[in-house]
Order: structure tokens, then sequence, then C-alpha cells
């Protein structure tokens, strides 16, 4: 077993368990001396910036998150959920909770990957939130969570498909690709992409992704599935959130035909 520490997104159960860790029991802790930041870019700009941690000299300053207790094969997904290595690196910290100081592991953000000028978008932080009010963190800290800025929502064009025609796949030939991925019907080449999308092409391709991101929204509880998805029983919410996704796949890779849920 080992101690996390969660300060961002994974300070929610629900965000947690959609990312495939299960804690076998989490509490409310504190991380004095350091301060949270919104500094870590995400690999799609219309995301913005994800959460940090850095420490701090200024009196007062803590960090509030949730301390999960985690099987040992669970270090392996979370090191990925977290993009270790690329975004994050993973270090040991002492973490404060009602029955002492815990050593446990967190996520800080990788220099190539900070971005000052980043502010996370609504969606994270409406994670963030319902996490810390589940968790029953401080009220004065969740306030201030609520008064952060965050990042002017654009809204998308609708996507469309190019015009001709293109091949069609389902879950077995698009697996036989490992450089294509899938999003809401759309099939891309990531094969081209720049760098620092190296790691999602190990994360996304020869898959699917779109209950993944469903199950990352900020009104998900984890229950979504590959069902609701074939049969578009999906609300205009979510299919405004899969739409900007489409817009920033088609941004960053090569759109090549259309994938078949059945």
């Amino acid at each position: 077993m080992f101690w996390y520490f969660g300060f961002g997104s994974n300070l929610d159960m629900t965000s947690l368990r959609a990312k495939g860790v299960q804690p076998v029991r989490s509490q409310p802790a504190a991380l004095p001396g350091w301060r949270l930041r919104f500094n870590v870019r995400h690999f799609f700009r219309h995301e913005g910036g994800v959460g940090n941690i850095e420490p701090s000299d200024a009196p007062g300053d803590q960090v509030l998150g949730v301390l999960h207790e985690c099987p040992d094969d669970s270090l392996p997904t979370l090191d990925q959920a977290e993009a270790r290595g690329v975004g994050y690196d993973r270090i040991v910290v002492d973490v404060e909770t009602a029955a002492g100081t815990v050593p446990a592991f967190a996520y800080v953000g990788r220099p190539d990957f900070i971005d000052e000028s980043c502010l996370p978008s609504r969606r994270y932080l409406n994670i963030l939130l319902r996490g810390a009010r589940l968790a029953e963190l401080d009220p004065a800290y969740i306030k201030r969570l609520a008064h952060q800025p965050t990042l002017a929502v654009v809204a998308a064009p609708p996507f469309e498909h190019p015009p001709g025609p293109h091949p069609i796949f389902n879950a077995d030939s698009l697996r036989a690709h490992p450089d294509y991925t899938a999003l809401y019907g759309a099939v891309f080449d990531m094969s081209d992409a720049r760098p620092s999308h190296d790691f999602l092409k190990g994360l996304f391709g020869g898959r699917d992704m779109t209950l993944f991101h469903l199950q990352r929204m900020d009104s998900s509880d984890g229950n979504e599935t590959l069902d609701d998805i074939r049969a578009d029983r999906l609300d205009e919410a979510q299919r405004r959130y899969l739409n900007g996704y489409l817009q920033e796949y088609k941004r960053e890779y090569r759109y090549i035909g259309r994938f078949a849920y059945y």
C-alpha cells in the first residue's frame, strides 16, 4: 500500500476512480509550507492549466487536499494518469492528518510544462470544488478556490467530418493502428503530432477516447457507458464538451475516417 496526496482533480473521488485508481480509504490532509498553482499546461489548449504545488515561505501558506491509501498495483496507473516523466514528477511530501504526519506521494509540474500565464478551465475547477466540499475541507480554503479566475470559455464551431470517401473503423480495426485514435465518431492519425503529444500516443493510440473524456466532465458521476455513446444518449453539455475536444483533435492530429460504435 502507498499514500498519495491529491490536491487537484484527484482530491475528488469520482475523478480519481475514472482514472482507474480505487483507494481503500481517504481522509482530509494538509501540506504546510506549499501553495497551490494552476500553471501546468494541459496537453490541449482549451483546458488551460492544471494543478501544481510549489514550496512557499509565506506565513500560513498550505495546500489542502485528500490523502488516499492505495494498493501498490495502482501506482503505475496513477503515474500514467498524471503523465509522470512528461508533465509531472512524483515526489514524497510530509502531509498532516488528524492522526499525525504521513509521508505521501505527490505530483509536481515539470519545468518544461510550466506556463505562468495558464488559468484552470471552469470544468477543472468545478471538479476541485466538488472534491473539496465532499471531503469537508476548510470552508475558507474552498471559498478561495471558488474565487479562482478561470479560462474564458470560447465556443468551438461544430465539428464537421471532411467531405470525401474515408474508411470506417470499429474497435477491432482501430486497435490494429497504434497511431490512430477515435473520438465521438471521428478517427485521427497521431503519427505526426508534436513531440509533447508523444505521451498521449501511448494513452490514446488504437482506442476510442469518447468515454475517457466523458468521465472527466465536471458533471460526470462515473456511470457513463459505451452504450450511452452507441445510442447517443448524451445531453447538450456532453455534446458541446466533446465538440470542443473534436476541434482540438482536428488541430493536433490528421482526420482519416469515421468510427462506428457497433
